[in-house]
C-alpha cells in the first residue's frame, strides 16, 4: 500500500520534480490546494505523514489526522505547532535541523550590509529619478569592524559568525547555553550577557526560536539597553521583538535601523507602521527560501520520513516529540 506524504500547504510548481525525484517506490507526496483550516485538515485526514512550515498546526488540525505518525517542519522553528496535542496522539514531531542555515546566515549578512549601507534607499531614490548619492553617504556606515551580537547561536547563528569571519567584526554571542571554549575561539565569538551583548553591540541580530523564554525578549527595556543608533537584524520569529515598542525605538532613533524578515502577523497589515519607515527593510519571511536549498531541504525531511516508516529512531538533531 502508498504511504501518502501530504504538505499542509500550497507549493510551487517547480517543487513537484524536485520532490517527486527523490520519492522511492510506495511513497506518494501531495500538496493541500488552499491555506485554511479546512484545507489543512482534508490534507491531514488520510495522510501517513505531513509535512509543515508557515500554516499553524492546531489541536483541531492533529485530531483530524488519524494515520498520521510524524508531522514534519520543513524548518526548525516549532512554535506553531500544538506539541502537546500531538504528544497525547503519540504522533511524533521532527524538524529539519541545520538544512537552511546557509540562507537565513547569508540573508541576515545581507540585510546587515543592505541596512549599514543604505542600499534599499539609494535604489529606490535613483529608479525615482533622483541622484541621492549624498545623501547615501551621509547616513551609509560601513560592517566592517563594528561588534555584532549574535542572539541565539544554533546552525544559523554559527553560520551568521562564520560569514563576518571576514569583516574584522567583534563578534559577541548569548544563547540559552554557553558552548565550549575551543568552540568560540574556532568561531571567533565570545559571549555575553543579553544585557551585556545589547549594550556593546552596533549591529544584534536575532537567530533564536521562539519559545517562552523569548517572547518578548527585545521590548522597550532591551532596546533601550542598546547603543542608540544601533541596528537590529530580525530573521528569526515574529513575537521575539515586541514590535510596537520597536516601531517607537526608530521613531525616537534609539534604534538607527532595522531589518525584519519576520512579524506577528504574517502577512502584516498592510498599514503596519514597519512596512512605511525610512530606516526599515521588510522582507516576506524568505530568508531560508533560496531555491537552491530546496532539494537539501526536501532530502532531509524525507528521510527522517523513511527512518519512521522502517521504525528507526529519529536523529536526536530533528527529534522533537
Amino acid at each position: 500500500m502508498t504511504k501518502k506524504i501530504v504538505l499542509l500547504q500550497p507549493i510551487a510548481p517547480e517543487l513537484v520534480p524536485i520532490i517527486d525525484g527523490l520519492l522511492p517506490a510506495g511513497f506518494s507526496a501531495s500538496a493541500i490546494a488552499g491555506r485554511t483550516p479546512a484545507d489543512v485538515k482534508a490534507g491531514v485526514a488520510d495522510a501517513d505523514y505531513a509535512v509543515w512550515w508557515d500554516l499553524p498546526v492546531t489541536a483541531d488540525i492533529v485530531a483530524a489526522a488519524p494515520r498520521v505518525k510524524l508531522f514534519h517542519k520543513w524548518g526548525v522553528g516549532v512554535d506553531n505547532i500544538d506539541l502537546e496535542a500531538c504528544r497525547a496522539r503519540g504522533i511524533r514531531v521532527a524538524r529539519t535541523t541545520g538544512s537552511n542555515a546557509t540562507p537565513v546566515a547569508e540573508f541576515a549578512v545581507g540585510l546587515m550590509i543592505a541596512l549599514s549601507r543604505q542600499i534599499t534607499f539609494a535604489h529606490s531614490t535613483t529608479i525615482a529619478g533622483g541622484w541621492a548619492k549624498n545623501e547615501v553617504w551621509k547616513q551609509s556606515r560601513l560592517v566592517s569592524g563594528k561588534t555584532v551580537g549574535i542572539i541565539g547561536l544554533g546552525s544559523i547563528g554559527k553560520g551568521v559568525a562564520r560569514r563576518l569571519g571576514g569583516f574584522d567584526c567583534t563578534l559577541l554571542y548569548n544563547n540559552r547555553n554557553r558552548i565550549p571554549e575551543a568552540e568560540e575561539q574556532a568561531l571567533g565569538v565570545a559571549y555575553r550577557s543579553l544585557d551585556a551583548l545589547l549594550a556593546e553591540s552596533d549591529i544584534v541580530c536575532l537567530n533564536c526560536p521562539l519559545t517562552d523564554q523569548t517572547r518578548g525578549m527585545i521590548d522597550a527595556r532591551a532596546l533601550g539597553r542598546m547603543k542608540k543608533g544601533a541596528l537590529l537584524v530580525n530573521v528569526a520569529r515574529g513575537g521575539i521583538a515586541v514590535e510596537a515598542d520597536l516601531v517607537e525605538a526608530l521613531r525616537s532613533g534609539q534604534v538607527g535601523g532595522a531589518a525584519v524578515d519576520v512579524f506577528d502577523q504574517e502577512p502584516p497589515p498592510k498599514d503596519h507602521p514597519l512596512l512605511s519607515m525610512p530606516n526599515v527593510i521588510c522582507t516576506p519571511h524568505c530568508a531560508s527560501t533560496a531555491f537552491e536549498s530546496s532539494r537539501k531541504g526536501v532530502a532531509h525531511w524525507l528521510e527522517n520520513i523513511f527512518r519512521v516508516d522502517r521504525g528507526e529512531p529519529i536523529p536526536e538533531k530533528d527529534r522533537v516529540a
